[in-house]
């Protein structure tokens, strides 16, 4: 038995420490926002965050995750930059159909929480490992400057 800390609550898993996080977050508890995409870490669908560093989750083994702080796209609802990042996606007609948004939004949200007056390039270098098989790049980028505007003004 394993404890993770998740979202803010304490969870009792009991999975084999190589099982993916992915795995243990949709399967184990319930929590679907986060996707499966490549299964190599290689199209940031199933992206969250460990201690604040958004990680790959289908390659990222429960017991990395085991003792850390680990936050979902669930978990932004309550975050200030998460609500004035989700606000731009919608603002901005960001979602296609949807399925890597909450990888995009997630890795949006880390690179402002790094870096909350990114240049164009900063954005597209911070985004560039994330895949959207519908090609909404443009509306992504145009939303990540948009929340960039509305954390300077200090919304």
């Amino acid at each position: 038995m394993t404890q993770l800390q998740i979202n803010g609550q304490t969870k009792d898993i009991d999975v084999p420490d190589d099982t993916p996080l992915l795995w243990v977050l949709r399967d184990e508890l319930g929590l679907t926002g986060t996707k499966y995409g490549c299964g190599l870490a290689l199209c940031g669908a199933c992206t969250a965050f460990v201690d604040g560093q958004p990680v790959r989750t289908c390659v990222t083994p429960m017991a990395y995750a085991a003792g850390r702080n680990v936050a979902t796209i669930e978990r932004l609802e309550t975050d200030p930059v998460g609500t004035i990042v989700q606000q731009a996606w919608v603002e901005n007609n960001v979602a296609q159909c949807g399925y890597c948004q909450a990888g995009q939004i997630m890795s949006a949200v880390s690179l402002l929480k790094t870096t909350p007056a990114p240049s164009d390039d900063e954005i597209r270098s911070a985004m560039n490992a994330n895949i959207c098989r519908c090609g909404t790049y443009p509306r992504i980028h145009k939303a990540i400057r948009q929340a960039a505007d509305t954390l300077a003004k200090g919304a």
